[in-house]
């Protein structure tokens, strides 16, 4: 009778132990197994009780903890936007109905980050442009962009915003060939990319292109004036004053079906003139205060490289900021004192 006893006593401090070993290890799960010897039919309702709390405890907690562990344990990633099918991206048709109404502005992103502090900041029009090239593939100029590279950050940008309109550039090569060249790569871009509308430079001479793509249902922007794509080949990027030729080519982009057209460093007068002689938006690059939109370049707005064109403004010098930064942290590890013992 005794040996049974403190068998069952034995039993009901182990139990106890387990318990309180099934919960993380928390220390405060042994105290009843290690305190006072309890009287056996006491300890295996307690150790019991204890053994049924922890578990429904622990599998209310579990994946919140584990949630909450991994994150603090992951690399910084950007908030990722709610998915609300009943939210819709903004239109063409609602871009062009600004006309003359609301002044609106428009920045560039290459990623998802960067796109959603774009679209957070409530700006709704962003463009991926082929300027890619310069500000982040390292290339001196926009002509080595490919379809493919334009693709990769549209569905990124896409990927990290869910109102903003996604303007995709086409790059040099994508539509000069073949209005079946074209049309393949605006489609791809709408198709694989996410983009809601396609841009591309050059004008009478691309009316043609712009009638194939708007043909088949793909918003178009034009885009006249210093075109980067092929400006090694003309005057480069000085500002254009040559009226006659500019009136002529907004015109021809208007009447091929362009919902908006881009004017890049055109004489600030010629620029007024053709954003009132159109019906369709003007966005204005380095082209001065009367067109219907603006457009910068990211990296130009914040102040990441040294040196932006003369027309950009820089509104921060997140260029300086991030070298203190890195600079900071490379000082911590060489010193020891980071990560804090």
């Amino acid at each position: 009778m005794g040996s049974s006893r403190y068998r069952r006593h034995r039993l009901s401090r182990e139990r106890v132990g387990l318990a309180g070993e099934g919960s993380n290890g928390h220390p405060g799960a042994r105290l009843l197994g290690a305190g006072r010897l309890l009287e056996p039919s006491r300890a295996v309702r307690r150790s019991g009780g204890i053994e049924r709390r922890k578990r429904k405890r622990c599998a209310k907690r579990a994946c919140g903890v584990t949630l909450r562990q991994a994150a603090r344990n992951e690399s910084a990633r950007p908030y990722e936007p709610e998915k609300n099918p009943a939210i819709r991206r903004l239109t063409a048709g609602a871009i062009k109905r600004r006309k003359g109404k609301t002044l609106f502005p428009i920045a560039t992103a290459y990623d998802a980050p960067f796109g959603q502090f774009v679209e957070q900041a409530g700006i709704d029009v962003i463009l991926v442009g082929d300027s890619v090239g310069n500000v982040v593939l390292g290339f001196d100029e926009t002509t080595p962009v490919t379809v493919e590279s334009i693709l990769y950050h549209t569905q990124a940008v896409t990927r990290g915003t869910t109102r903003a309109h996604i303007m995709a550039d086409m790059p040099f090569g994508s539509y000069q060939v073949s209005n079946e060249d074209a049309l393949r790569s605006a489609i791809r871009l709408v198709k694989e990319g996410g983009a809601c509308s396609v841009k591309l430079e050059g004008g009478r001479d691309q009316a043609e292109r712009i009638r194939a793509i708007t043909g088949a249902g793909i918003p178009v922007v034009g885009h006249i004036g210093v075109t980067p794509q092929t400006a090694g080949l003309g005057p480069g990027f000085k500002m254009r004053t040559h009226r006659d030729r500019l009136v002529d080519d907004a015109r021809a982009i208007e009447a091929a079906g362009a919902y908006a057209i881009v004017l890049e460093v055109v004489d600030h007068e010629i620029s007024r003139e053709i954003t009132e002689m159109l019906s369709i938006p003007t966005i204005g690059i380095g082209s001065g205060p009367h067109c219907d939109a603006q457009v910068l370049v990211l990296h130009d707005i914040l102040g990441m490289y040294p040196h932006s064109p003369k027309f950009a403004k820089r509104y921060a010098e997140v260029g300086k900021l991030a070298t203190q930064a890195l600079a900071a942290y490379a000082r911590e590890v060489r010193e020891k004192t980071f990560p804090a013992s």
